[in-house]
């Protein structure tokens, strides 16, 4: 948008440009030379003093020191320069000026340099100009934000005429405006969020995140802290601006980055950082989880401070629940020994921890915390299965310290916990036979479905011990199903079969252990007669129908089916089954 200022006066001729050169052409000789800068204008005082009170001082004092055929007067700190000091030139002789937002503040503080004021002529630039702001610049919404972008050039002038304060309150006010009311452009490329009752040829109610995205960090703070002042704009709303300006700004915000620029880029990207996370919203549902993630992710790829991790650590745990296994795959700084930072996912879950027990404290809803608590152990479940298959230096140890972090959550299975176990087991095969009970034991055999029953029976990589009690408690799941405990129960507690179970497993185990220097063709042999004690043990009398085949996409192939035969029992079994 621009504005014509023409005023009626004597005029001199025509300003002029010529290399570093300004001069009207005109009969009247000039006698004033005005040097901005590398520029040269060859003027006449009379236009002039007219309008300036500040040109008026330096003529005087000009024409008092010396004596010349043109006095020469130099302003070299005059705003904007040449350019905006051209524009007040003519204003002075009388000629039309166009300004548009993009020029505005300059002639608007180049003005105020010169001290161009009512008090000096009626309908001086300075009031030309107020008019213009007020009338046309500041009822626009897109020349609002140009003219606020404008501004930071010219500091401490358009701060002491309060430009960036009204921009700022314009802003605020179009902002903060019923979307129905809304009936200017605005930049929206992404996919409306609607109020509930409103349809899509309705105006969003986050119309306006896309054009502040264009703003620096601390005139973006300024305005979004000058639009939660005024209130009427949701928290949900603020933080979709805050998320739309970090994909903006943030390189590589969607997609961890590790390849950082130089020193100064990364220090102005994490100072950027750091400013969005102190603008975060206090309300829990004001940002969604995957957003906090990606801020946490950049923040340890520019390495922000402790501070701002806890912070945003804090607000994860807050809503663990609504995080994705990819979430969770934080890249590590660089020499760490591992590639993915483990220990910081084990952070999140103990602020969830946290974060629950507080909860249960304010008396919240049972049901809420054991919902959350059962998608945050199918997170972890997933997660360690994923973790397990990508991180080569992933511990035992960490292993299972994650996993128990999340083993008294409530689950309606346990084949998650089986697909961690058995993918960790299968990408790391040089951990030793103890480690493979330690890590076996976080399952609960009881709560396998009969799909992952069928595929650990089959799985060499289970320790033997867990085979058998597979196998246990499937076939006492047959016949005395009424009297397990429910399969989303918490925890579980040890019953006489268990203990039998594990009885005939030690003892198997045992036999089993006497041979372990032979080839490896007799261990397969001794497993087979041990299997087949052990069936002999657990099925008497009856024939059961094998398990059909079973894969999973977290798991190792399926060796097949297994098929279980009727027992045959010789009185020598007979006795040994009285016996036991």
């Amino acid at each position: 948008m621009s504005f014509k200022i023409l005023v009626h006066m004597v005029c001199f001729g025509i300003l002029l440009s010529l290399a570093v050169f300004r001069y009207v052409a005109t009969e009247l000789a000039t006698d004033v030379v005005v040097i901005v800068g590398d520029v040269k204008f060859h003027l006449h005082k009379f236009p002039l003093l007219s309008k300036s009170a500040r040109l008026q001082k330096l003529i005087a004092t000009t024409t008092t020191d010396e004596q010349s055929d043109d006095d020469e007067i130099r302003i070299p700190d005059i705003p904007g320069g040449p350019p905006a000091f051209e524009i007040c030139a003519k204003f002075c002789y009388g000629m039309a000026v166009t300004l548009n937002a993009y020029n505005v503040v300059a002639v608007r503080c180049a003005a105020e340099y010169l001290e161009m004021y009512e008090s000096i002529e009626s309908g001086n630039l300075v009031y030309k100009m107020e008019v213009f702001l007020n009338s046309s610049v500041l009822r626009s919404w897109k020349d609002s934000i140009i003219v606020l972008q404008t501004t930071r050039s010219f500091y401490p002038w358009s701060e002491d005429v309060k430009l960036d304060v009204r921009c700022l309150e314009s802003i605020a006010l179009k902002a903060a405006m019923d979307p129905a009311r809304v009936d200017w452009s605005y930049t929206y490329n992404r996919r409306k969020l609607l109020p509930p009752e409103m349809n899509n040829n309705s105006v969003p109610r986050d119309w306006w995140v896309e054009d502040l995205a264009e703003l620096s960090i601390d005139l973006f703070k300024r305005v979004v802290s000058t639009i939660r002042r005024k209130g009427g704009v949701l928290p949900e709303v603020i933080g979709e601006a805050l998320e739309v300006y970090a994909a903006k700004r943030i390189p590589g915000f969607m997609i961890q980055n590790d390849d950082n620029d130089d020193e100064e880029d990364v220090m102005e990207q994490r100072s950027l950082l750091e400013t969005l996370v102190s603008m975060l919203p206090s309300e829990k549902q004001s940002v969604s989880c995957g957003f906090l993630i990606k801020l946490l992710k950049s923040s340890v790829s520019f390495e922000c401070g402790e501070e701002e991790r806890k912070e945003l650590s804090r607000r994860i745990g807050e809503k663990l629940e609504e995080a994705n296994v990819g979430d969770l795959l934080i890249r590590a700084p660089e020499g760490g020994e591992t590639v993915y930072d483990i220990d910081i996912v084990e952070t999140l879950i103990d602020e969830f921890v946290t974060q629950t027990e507080k909860r249960d404290e304010l008396d919240c809803s049972d049901d809420i915390n054991d919902s959350s608590k059962a998608n945050v152990a199918k997170l972890i479940d997933g997660y360690l299965a994923e973790i397990s298959r990508i991180e080569t230096n992933l511990s035992t140890t960490k292993f299972i310290t994650i996993a128990e972090k999340v083993s008294t959550f409530p689950r309606q299975s346990h084949d998650g916990v089986y697909r961690a176990i058995d993918m960790f087991l299968k990408q790391h095969p040089g951990i030793t036979k103890s480690e493979k009970k330690s890590s076996s034991r976080l399952m609960d055999c009881r709560k396998l479905s009969p799909e992952a029953c069928a595929h650990a029976v089959q799985n060499e990589r289970l320790p033997l011990r867990v085979v058998v009690q597979i196998l246990f408690f499937e076939q006492v799941r047959a016949t005395t199903k009424p009297s397990l405990p429910p399969s989303g129960s918490h925890g579980s507690s040890r019953t006489t079969t268990e203990e039998e179970c594990e009885s005939v497993t030690a003892t198997e185990e045992t036999t089993t252990t006497t041979r372990d220097k032979t080839s490896s063709s007799e261990k397969t042999k001794a497993k087979g007669v041990v299997m087949s004690r052990i069936f002999s043990k657990l099925w008497t009398g009856k024939d059961k129908d094998g398990v059909g085949d079973v894969s999973s996409s977290d798991t190792s192939e399926s060796p097949g089916s297994v098929t279980t035969v009727g027992d045959k029992s010789t009185p020598s079994t007979r006795r040994r089954r009285s016996s036991s």
